[in-house]
Order: structure tokens, then C-alpha cells, then sequence
């Protein structure tokens, strides 16, 4: 099984994520910030994996450190299950849509970090999240995981949809980069590693 177990402690915060790549999209994440919660929810089940996120943190100061922790354990569990990534397709692309939004996301599991990432202004505040943190959710898990990726907003204006589809498509491009390709033999590279 392609699966991996992260935890990371800090003075800030605690992060445990448990994730299985072959998984069936079951999913428990509770970071103590809700909207997060909700956003990685998108990203375990619209990829299928199994995911499990428990995270404490200085949330009283404000949610920064626990949300960049948990993305950057997550990318961490992300490139320790695909191991050597023998046999995966590793591009991936999506299209969605959500409502009057509309997200297009491409990865490459190609072992070298870089961010790409397009949205409209939005407001500085969906609840009491901070949606500046948005990129740097991005930035965080791509920094980790060692990827590529894409993320263009092509349309929208409502926050809380601009931020769910940019997860849900980000899973669905995932869920094409890992999945096992019956005639790739070996890494998925001429250079003989990723």
C-alpha cells in the first residue's frame, strides 16, 4: 500500500496526517480551524485517498501556524507514499466547475517544487478565515511534496466557492498523477528517477 504517516511538533502546533493513496476517499480532518477542515476534506475525498488530519495549535494567536503546518505535513505524506513513484501516470490535469466558478489545475510529480497560481481578488475573510493564506496553503504543500503545479481561477467571485473548487480540482488532478498506469514500467522519466 502507498500510504504514508506524518507527524511534525512545534512550539505552534501538532500535526498528525495519516494518508493512503489507494484509498476509497474516507476522510477525518480536524485542524481547529473549520473552513480549513472543510477545504482538506475536498482535497481527500475528490482524490480518493484516505486521509486523516489531526491538528493542534496556537489558534488563539491566530490560524497561520496550524494551517501551514498541516500543509506542510501533508505534502510531506504526499511525497512518502508515492516511495520511488515507480509506475505512476504523473501528470495530471482537471477542469472544475463550481457554480460561477470555474478551476483548472495541472501537477506534475516531477520532484522539483514550483507553484503556479492564479485567482481573482477575493475578500479577506470567508467567517473568520484569512483567505491571504490561500497561496501560501499551495506554496506550503507543493514546497513539501516536491511538485509542480498549476492552479488557474478562470472564473468566479464568490470566495468560498473560489477556494473549494481550486481543492476539489487540485484532488482530481492528483487522483489521474498517482494512479498506477499498467504500461509504465519503472519511474516515468528518460532521467531514471523523479
Amino acid at each position: 500500500m502507498r500510504q504514508a504517516r506524518v507527524e511534525r511538533k512545534t512550539k505552534e502546533s501538532h500535526v498528525l496526517v495519516e494518508l493512503n493513496l489507494d484509498g476509497d476517499g474516507s476522510i477525518s480532518v480536524d485542524t481547529g480551524v473549520p473552513f480549513f477542515d472543510h477545504m482538506m476534506s475536498q482535497l481527500g475525498k475528490h482524490s480518493g485517498f484516505n486521509l486523516t488530519i489531526k491538528t493542534t495549535g496556537d489558534i488563539d494567536v491566530d490560524s497561520h501556524h496550524s494551517v501551514e503546518d498541516t500543509s506542510l505535513a501533508f505534502g510531506q505524506a504526499l511525497r512518502e507514499a508515492l516511495g520511488d513513484k515507480a509506475g505512476i501516470r504523473r501528470f495530471g490535469d482537471s477542469m472544475v466547475p463550481l457554480d460561477e466558478v470555474l478551476v483548472q489545475a495541472a501537477v506534475d510529480l516531477s520532484g522539483r517544487p514550483y507553484l503556479v497560481h492564479r485567482q481573482p481578488e477575493i475578500v479577506e475573510l470567508i467567517g473568520t478565515f484569512d483567505t491571504t493564506m490561500g497561496k501560501h496553503i499551495w506554496e506550503s504543500i507543493v514546497a513539501e511534496a516536491h511538485i509542480a503545479l498549476h492552479i488557474r481561477v478562470l472564473e468566479g467571485r464568490n470566495a468560498h466557492h473560489v477556494f473549494e473548487a481550486q481543492f476539489k480540482a487540485v484532488a482530481r488532478a492528483l487522483r489521474d498523477a498517482v494512479s498506477l498506469d499498467g504500461r509504465v514500467t519503472g519511474i516515468p522519466s528518460t532521467k531514471g528517477s523523479l
